[in-house]
């Protein structure tokens, strides 16, 4: 998969692509990495990209020439345009679904905005899908890309050691947060690992664990157990262990008046 940044501060990406698993997966020839900057397509002597707003106001916004001109001349350099993806705080919220949706693109074009963003025209004239990591505003555009390059390429097969890990952690199987983790020492600090985790039976520690996984989930994001609920497509043994763990946690917390975590060691 190729991914292609767009950036006033290809700098700035030094570190995420020389190290680690994105190093490694670029190494491997699983992904590739292109940076560039907005100011090899300024017509500005001093390679100007930005002006003042028209109506007024603080800030500079980036202006759309160099915008456009970048986009065409960048996806003319493979064989596929590529999906363009303009990161901005007003765009969709980026979620584990737009991961896996992007992770079937064959390439990406990331655009990374910086002071007051970019002139309307590029949002209008470009119709690039809008993604948002969040609610709240960054310096720029650069580290959501690296978030939203990092999730999407996790899911490109080879990429992780354990081809398993994207399906078993947070938001893999079934849309779940991911259950409690533990390593030696056995116990630490008077908090001691679940028994189930060691005692072989492989059956038991995966009904543990997906136990957990509907726990946290109804203690952290309610909101997500919900939203699986009102799924018609939502699996039968997944509503009948939502609805267990329900019971479970209604009578803890009648038996001891409060919320309680519903795992030992945590």
């Amino acid at each position: 998969m190729r991914f292609d940044v767009l950036t006033l501060f290809p700098e700035l990406f030094t570190g995420f692509v020389n190290e680690s698993i994105v190093k490694r997966a670029i190494e491997r020839g699983l992904i590739e990495i292109h940076l560039w900057n907005f100011r090899e397509w300024s017509k500005d002597k001093h390679q100007k990209v930005d002006d003042r707003p028209y109506g007024g106001g603080s800030g500079m916004v980036i202006k759309p020439e160099p915008v456009f001109d970048a986009v065409a001349d960048i996806q003319a350099k493979a064989a596929t345009p590529g999906r363009l993806v303009l990161l901005t705080p007003q765009g969709r919220p980026f979620t584990q679904e737009w991961a896996r949706e992007l992770a079937q693109e064959r390439r990406l074009l990331l655009l990374c905005g910086r002071y007051e963003g970019f002139d309307e025209r590029v949002r209008l004239g470009l119709n690039p899908t809008e993604l948002s990591v969040g609610d709240y505003v960054t310096c720029g555009g650069e580290a959501p890309a690296m978030i939203v390059m990092e999730a999407v390429m996790r899911l490109i097969p080879g990429v992780l050691g354990d081809e398993y890990s994207p399906v078993e952690e947070s938001f893999g199987l079934w849309g779940l947060l991911e259950y409690p983790q533990y390593t030696r020492p056995r116990v630490y600090r008077g908090m001691a690992v679940p028994e189930v985790l060691l005692s072989g039976d492989h059956a038991a520690i995966e009904r543990w664990r997906r136990e957990q996984a509907v726990w946290r989930t109804l203690q952290r994001r309610p909101d997500l157990i919900e939203r699986l609920l009102a799924d018609p497509e939502c699996p039968q043994e997944l509503r009948r262990l939502i609805e267990r763990v329900k019971r479970e946690q209604s009578r803890r917390q009648k038996e001891s008046g409060h919320d309680t975590a519903g795992n030992t060691g945590r």
